[in-house]
């Protein structure tokens, strides 16, 4: 069983900075072998894809967040983070992380390729 845990999200205005974090319990399995991805889903919209790091700590970006977002991981902490810069309104969304089981392959885009999802974390960016 694979439990994520997000936290990190809140209100800011537009140009500041947050970070995500994704706690992972891991029974039985060895969070560095993970993929890990972060996706969001603004009202109205569908999820999106918005990062995603591999086992080797390749990272994957969505056009949208390059340059601005930064994924990253602890296998010591079994915590996979998003430092989010350069905020825009259009970023406001419910994140989430996700868990890929699918080692050694690298994680995709698609939410279907992931196997385990946090509850999500509300970020809002105010203009």
């Amino acid at each position: 069983q694979v439990q994520l845990v997000e936290s990190g999200g809140g209100l800011v205005q537009a140009g500041d900075s947050l970070r995500l974090s994704c706690a992972c319990a891991a029974s039985g399995r060895t969070f560095s072998r993970f993929g890990m991805g972060w996706f969001r889903q603004a009202p109205g919209k569908e999820r999106e894809f918005v990062a995603a790091i591999s086992w080797t700590s390749n990272t994957y970006y969505a056009d949208a967040v390059k340059g601005r977002f930064t994924i990253s991981r602890d296998n010591a902490k079994n915590t996979a983070y998003l430092q989010m810069n350069s905020l825009k309104p259009e970023d406001t969304a419910v994140y989430y992380c996700a868990a890929d089981m699918g080692y050694p392959r690298s994680p995709g885009v698609a939410g279907a390729e992931y196997d385990y999802w946090g509850q999500g974390t509300q970020v809002t960016v105010s203009s």
